[in-house]
């Protein structure tokens, strides 16, 4: 039996509150710690990060022609971020589109703390795992101060909490799928992203700009369930395209009976004098 999105987020978020005790308790993590969703917000693309060289950036700099993957993560987290990290790995293996050129994945850590070296093992660790062609130019990891932190989470709707006494952080598990002019697109929450829903983001935040004709057909039959975090079956456009397909059918057999009609009675020609 599959696990719904809902029960996912659940227990990404109980796997996190486990870690922290003694200075809140269970009831004021879980009121404290989710994804709120912003859809069609835009985010700051002026804060600044430093990428995994060190080298100083600003989040405008991976918004170009291509939808971004952004994930928020701790690079220490034992756990649940490395847990978000392979899903999103397992996902994109199996998505048909070009990383680097049709899409870009932007990691950025929410722990002031972290330094380029640490952003600089990640990436090479799960650029490795990826093993995509253009996954080194295509996938960076970002580090930062507080402010731009604090700045980020609060536009995506990204709410955590930190347990000084333990150092330990409290966190929701999911991805986000962000348009080429930074405007929040899809969410997706939990571990596991199935490769379907997020093509179908991809091709939605790109607004049509990638993707086969298949893939601008599926997204007239599946809708984006904000509820749940995913791409459901919608019954009318179903219904509408069955309705489209049936009228095409049925002046494609018109047109082909006419035209062998008109094949199969014999031309007379009557002499006028």
């Amino acid at each position: 039996m599959k696990t719904r999105p809902l029960a996912l987020i659940v227990l990404a978020i109980a796997a996190s509150a486990s870690l922290v005790h003694g200075q809140m308790t269970s009831q004021e993590i879980l009121g404290n710690v989710r994804i709120d969703q912003r859809l069609n917000e835009s985010i700051p693309l002026g804060l600044e990060f430093h990428d995994e060289t060190g080298r100083p950036v600003r989040l405008e700099d991976y918004f170009n022609h291509e939808p971004v993957v952004l994930v928020l993560a701790q690079y220490r987290c034992p756990m649940l971020c490395t847990q978000v990290l392979n899903g999103l790995v397992k996902s994109l293996k199996a998505v048909p589109f070009e990383i680097g050129q049709q899409y870009r994945v932007l990691t950025v850590s929410f722990d002031a703390r972290e330094d380029a070296a640490l952003a600089a093992a990640k990436k090479g660790s799960y650029v490795q795992d990826l093993g995509l062609p253009g996954a080194e130019e295509g996938w960076h990891f970002l580090t930062g101060d507080q402010t731009a932190i604090d700045a980020l989470t609060r536009a995506i709707g990204f709410r955590y909490v930190y347990d000084q006494e333990k150092d330990q952080f409290a966190h929701a598990s999911g991805i986000i799928v962000i348009t080429p002019e930074g405007k929040l697109s899809r969410y997706f929450y939990g571990i596991e992203y199935p490769a379907r829903d997020v093509r179908l983001a991809l091709v939605e935040a790109s607004q049509g700009k990638i993707g086969s004709p298949v893939d601008r057909l599926l997204l007239l039959c599946y809708h984006y369930d904000p509820a749940m975090g995913r791409y459901t079956a919608s019954i009318m456009n179903f219904v509408r395209f069955g309705g489209v397909v049936t009228v095409l059918a049925l002046v494609l057999m018109v047109v082909w009976m006419w035209r062998h009609e008109r094949r199969a009675t014999p031309i007379t020609w009557t002499l006028i004098r």
